[in-house]
């Protein structure tokens, strides 16, 4: 087990609690990582609730964040980005800690923000997730996204072979269906969600070997869906770890022959070399599945408020207003798998005192100058060079297919 592991697993619990039994998909590494971003700013009694919120301490969650960053998986496109009103220099030794691939810059408007939330998912979320006001003070944002397809493709089969038990067998006309080879599929004791169905697709690793684990646990109709996700994460973190593992797998002659919502189990004779000359072989039906979500996380289990204190502290700011959301969207289907990611953290402070400010729109409609210049921050011989220079006098009109 990594150090990260585990505080993941129990922050996913609380998330995928907080859904319910609702049809969802969320990112709790998503989410997790961009509270793990804001835990060094905190002190005193944010600390400690952040502490607990991240099951581990913030410096450490920290590092861990940063190290996962610093070296995306190949499988997983990951990206973070902190955006400011006004850079204040009470958060600077905050910001330091932030990971060198960190997006900085100041605060976009909405539409802004909606592309790079579209951006960073190769288009799959075309919406940010939390809106900026005009008293916004800073945005912590991150994006993870994935496609991939199967190393092995599913086959197709009638709807009606989900069961005759299934509500869905009557109005899906087709499923998936387990190809011969490349899938693993098993029955497992769980301790949250007792005896389970298990299904294991990989996805086409590249080129360097990494690869993707896609794994689905089906439970008893009547385990609570808290229990079966737990479940699954700790099916699918052990199946991961260990090539062609099948964890927590009974035997399928352990089991009662006849029909369950979970299983139809038979026997029949087969030419076997298995030493025992007892065989065991399974294969599984599924639906194709998509879900879109949405994640308010401004209750305090998730943590975000002890955030907004932690960086409210720096800047003066007594129990600044804050927004912590996640947009999550998956597919699951014959050919692959795509997932995304954003969540977001925006802290709000009330608004100045009214003033005065003076705009200016700057025209260059005569002649005028232009120099391109090159730069090089280690002061080499490129540094500060001129080398593109232009008067212009003569422009010319937009090409018509950029106009508007």
């Amino acid at each position: 087990m990594t150090p990260l592991r585990a505080p993941l697993a129990r922050y996913a619990d609380r998330l995928h609690r907080a859904a319910g039994d609702t049809h969802h998909v969320a990112s709790p590494l998503g989410a997790w990582l961009l509270l793990a971003l804001a835990g060094p700013a905190a002190t005193g009694d944010a600390r400690a609730a952040l502490t607990k919120a991240l099951d581990a301490d913030p410096d450490d969650a920290a590092a861990e964040a940063r190290a996962l960053l610093a070296a995306p998986h190949p499988m997983v496109a990951a990206a973070t980005a902190l955006w400011e009103r006004t850079p204040a220099a009470e958060l600077a030794a905050w910001r330091a800690t932030l990971p060198e691939a960190t997006e900085r810059g100041p605060l976009p408007d909405q539409a802004a923000l909606d592309a790079w939330a579209r951006e960073r998912t190769g288009g799959l979320i075309d919406r940010f997730p939390v809106d900026v006001a005009p008293d916004t003070l800073l945005v912590l944002a991150s994006a993870l996204a994935t496609r991939v397809s199967w190393a092995d493709p599913f086959d197709t089969a009638p709807g009606a072979d989900l069961g005759a038990g299934s509500a869905w067998a009557g109005r899906l006309s087709w499923v998936l269906r387990t190809p011969p080879f490349g899938h693993r599929c098993w029955v497992a004791a769980t301790d949250r969600a007792g005896d389970v169905a298990v299904h294991a697709v990989p996805a086409r690793t590249g080129d360097d070997g990494a690869g993707m684990l896609v794994v689905s646990v089906a439970a008893a109709p009547e385990v609570p869906a808290a229990d079966v996700l737990a479940a699954a994460q700790e099916l699918a973190s052990a199946a991961a770890l260990i090539p062609d593992s099948v964890p927590g797998r009974l035997s399928l002659f352990d089991l009662p022959l006849g029909e369950t919502p979970l299983w139809t189990l038979r026997e029949k004779p087969v030419n076997t070399f298995a030493p025992d000359g007892r065989e065991e072989r399974a294969t599984a039906v599924l639906p194709c599945w998509s879900a879109r979500s949405r994640h308010d996380l401004t209750a305090p289990g998730f943590g975000f408020d002890a955030a907004a204190r932690a960086l409210g502290e720096l800047l003066g700011l007594a129990g600044p207003g804050f927004d912590a959301a996640q947009s999550a969207v998956a597919r699951f289907g014959r050919y692959g798998f795509e997932a995304a990611a954003v969540t977001a953290f925006g802290m709000v402070a009330g608004l100045p005192p009214e003033g005065v400010a003076r705009v200016a729109e700057l025209r260059f409609g005569h002649p005028y100058a232009v120099v391109a210049v090159t730069t090089d921050p280690a002061g080499g011989p490129w540094h500060a060079l001129p080398v593109y220079s232009a008067w212009v006098a003569d422009p010319e009109e937009l090409p018509a297919d950029e106009a508007g």
